[in-house]
């Protein structure tokens, strides 16, 4: 039976069905489904762990105990996860681990767009690309079967198309794969220097058979066409490279680490003109140039933002490969174009009282990763900076120690679930080096961002069973902060003056702002609203930038549709114009 699937949906049954025991990562888009899919399944034991690099430790063990593992995380998240990886790559397996990457070309939601492949060359691991569901799913059994073969975990590397991409996948039964027996031996999984260096070389007679398996596996193959144009290509790109040069030779890589080198270089002898197609960094044309094999591929091709059909036929079109007419796109003359919507807090999110109040004060706001990113944007404009998960804190106190002038001008936003991602640490060090760092938690309960996962404050696991809820106020204390305050980021007046207090008190602070997400508990008030006779087109209001306010006629007007009662642009207006509902949320 076949059933139309994301590729995470599939990946999620590929690792059903091939015998995992175990599902463990951390969300981010675009990886977030494959776990929450996982959960579902009977038979598989799924949880979100605080942060990648713990993800990928309880991963590893499980797979020492013998166990088969899928582990999850965005591009980025293999950054925190990189020192457990490393090292994973000379003690190897001893049941299956597979490595999902989902990296983000073109940033459609991610702080940068780097290419993960070069972990797996870094790391000296097994690299597998999918360029659709169907493969997606069944290359979960290909690399569970890879890591068991080599002693040697398998990276997985989607990107954003093929992740939320549907298509069909032949579905399968559950394979019982019982653990694999575990014994002690410390030569294989002790990495002190003298046993690492056993593993060491261990590792390159690995890499070297994994080498002669790339040369036969099915995973590369070739799509034979015409003698004129080849192309080397990998993931997404064989999708747009199969409907834009139909007639052309084609090797598919889906193992592109190691690279089946004399495949290359068989496939390139029958062409007369090469080209290698792949998103962001020239990974294979530099190991194909490598060879001595000359081949068209970042001169052409960009190394940055996605590709698409649209984008790929006007340079084949520009290269003289395809006729100029067929780079053309339909066009649709009787079509509007659509007006910008640009990304923007929901109507009543917590998070608005935060950035509004930051910004009227003119602070220093260092900032981190969350859907409260977008405090930065105009016109709220109540976020300086976001770099990577945690780093708020530890920007801001680098800025404090170094430009005194910035003390009590300075304050860190961080989430509750990105401050238990990496936040404690930053905290921690503001206390040990005595700095002076006021660190606002901009708590919601949930991981919003991402579609509302669990995490661990708010006392439920992925799999929907009860946890013990840590108490942010305590776990604060106990790394030394003396001054903590716990707000409501609804209640202005309060927000204020605490965000006043903190910043000119000397030593360092945690302000916990906590309301939970707007989507996540609806507020219970009811719209907002206007006195267009009091009204005065000051347009104050507007300076939240909540959907729900806009202007009609030179004066404030309020959806409500939308308006859920929260109450901040009664709160700002200065003439009386707006008015809560009786019972409504306002200012509570």
């Amino acid at each position: 039976m076949k059933e139309l699937m994301t590729g995470n949906q599939a990946i999620a049954r590929g690792a059903w069905e091939n015998g995992v025991a175990l599902g463990v990562g951390y969300p981010g888009t675009p990886s977030t489904e494959i776990l929450e899919n996982l959960a579902r399944c009977r038979d598989i034991y799924a949880e979100w762990a605080p942060n990648e690099k713990v993800a990928l430790e309880v991963g590893i063990g499980a797979a020492m105990a013998g166990a088969r593992v899928l582990v999850t995380m965005k591009h980025v998240g293999v950054n925190v996860a990189a020192d457990p990886l490393l090292t994973a790559a000379y003690t190897g397996v001893n049941g299956g681990l597979v490595l999902i990457s989902a990296d983000d070309p073109g940033m459609h939601s991610s702080q940068n767009e780097q290419d993960n492949r070069n972990y797996a060359r870094f790391a000296k691991i097994a690299l597998l690309e999918p360029s659709d569901s169907a493969e997606a799913m069944d290359m979960v059994r290909a690399g569970l079967e890879i890591s068991e073969q080599f002693d040697i975990p398998v990276m997985l590397r989607t990107t954003t198309r093929v992740a939320h991409s549907q298509g069909f996948v032949e579905l399968g039964e559950r394979v019982s794969i019982p653990p694999r027996p575990y014994t002690k031996d410390p030569r294989k999984w002790l990495m002190v220097p003298a046993f690492g260096r056993l593993r060491r070389r261990s590792l390159e007679e690995r890499l070297a058979k994994l080498a002669e398996y790339s040369e036969s596996t099915p995973l590369n193959f070739v799509d034979k066409g015409d003698s004129k144009t080849g192309v080397i290509t990998s993931g997404i790109s064989y999708q747009y490279i199969k409907e834009i040069l139909p007639g052309a030779s084609v090797l598919k890589l889906g193992m592109t680490f190691p690279l089946p080198l004399k495949m290359i270089k068989e496939f390139a002898s029958g062409v007369d003109r090469l080209f290698v197609v792949e998103e962001l960094e020239p990974f294979i044309e530099e190991q194909v140039k490598l060879l001595g094999i000359k081949v068209t591929g970042k001169e052409l091709f960009p190394s940055a933002g996605e590709f698409s059909t649209g984008l790929l036929r006007r340079i084949f079109a520009g290269a003289g490969v395809i006729p100029a007419g067929d780079a053309e796109m339909p066009a649709y003359p009787d079509m509007p174009p659509l007006p910008p919507r640009p990304p923007v807090l929901c109507a009543g999110c917590p998070h608005r009282g935060v950035f509004y109040t930051l910004h009227k004060l003119k602070l220093v706001v260092t900032g981190d990763i969350g859907c409260y990113t977008l405090g930065g944007l105009s016109p709220l404009e109540g976020m300086d900076s976001c770099v990577c998960m945690g780093a708020s804190i530890g920007m801001a106190h680098g800025a404090e120690k170094a430009v005194p002038e910035l003390r009590g001008r300075t304050v860190a936003v961080i989430g509750d679930s990105t401050f238990l991602h990496s936040g404690i640490t930053g905290v921690l060090d503001v206390v040990y080096n005595n700095g002076n760092s006021t660190v606002i938690i901009v708590d919601n309960s949930t991981t919003a961002m991402t579609g509302h996962q669990e995490h661990p404050a708010t006392g439920k696991t992925l799999m929907g069973g009860e946890a013990p809820v840590v108490d942010l106020q305590a776990l604060v204390r106990a790394l030394g902060v003396q001054r903590v305050v716990t707000v409501d980021p609804l209640d202005l007046e309060k927000l204020t003056a605490a965000v006043k207090e903190e910043v000119a008190a000397p030593g360092p602070s945690v302000i916990i702002a906590r309301r939970p997400c707007a989507l996540l508990r609806r507020q219970s008030g009811q719209p907002v609203t206007v006195d267009q006779e009091a009204c005065k087109g000051c347009k104050t209001c507007l300076k939240l930038s909540c959907p729900a306010i806009s202007v009609k006629d030179k004066l404030c007007s309020v959806d409500p549709g939308a308006c859920v009662g929260c109450g901040l642009c009664v709160q700002v207006c200065k003439f009386g114009a707006l008015t809560a509902a009786k019972g409504g949320a306002a200012g509570a």
